[in-house]
């Protein structure tokens, strides 16, 4: 019954700093959602009995991406950048690769067996890290692979953003 009352504690306040992050206009203030947004899906994780996933969700998002966010908001001016500086209107292209690659990634979905690994597993871990890496790479790994995919197309994305400016 407790640990019913903490997760719901916990899961609200995560939805809740999550909409947050979304809606604030404020850059530095939409980090902050953030990181409380981690702390509790860390709280999430030692909960479901796995520490050191709870571990890495503070050591490495918390103080690395959030910190990488931070100083990425701090060293641009938002207020002075516009969607026309970083989408060109003349070019066709970049849209028309990333409209290919998003359609791309729904029919591979689709005709995977996604819905049988999204839903609820036989399989129990203890947590070990061996445990974890066996079911990632195995069972578990279309998902991986969408996922290492989105975070490859979110880096090209920050790498066209950041660029400077040919004159």
């Amino acid at each position: 019954m407790i640990e019913q009352i903490f997760f719901l504690i916990f899961a609200i306040i995560a939805v809740g700093s999550a909409v947050a992050v979304v809606s604030f206009r404020n850059p530095v203030h939409s980090v902050i959602s953030l990181l409380v947004c981690f702390i509790q899906m860390a709280a999430l994780f030692v909960m479901l009995r796995s520490p050191f996933l709870a571990a890495v969700q503070i050591f490495v998002y918390v103080g690395a991406v959030l910190v990488l966010f931070l100083f990425v908001i701090m060293m641009i001016d938002i207020r002075k950048a516009s969607m026309e500086r970083f989408v060109p209107g003349g070019h066709f292209w970049p849209v028309a690769i990333l409209i290919v690659l998003v359609i791309e990634m729904v029919v591979i979905i689709s005709k995977s067996k996604l819905e049988a690994v999204l839903v609820a597993s036989p399989l129990r871990l203890d947590g070990s890290v061996k445990e974890m890496g066996e079911a990632l790479f195995s069972k578990y790994i279309l998902p991986f692979e969408v996922v290492s995919f989105i975070l490859l197309v979110a880096l090209l994305g920050a790498i066209v953003l950041g660029r400077k400016e040919l004159k």
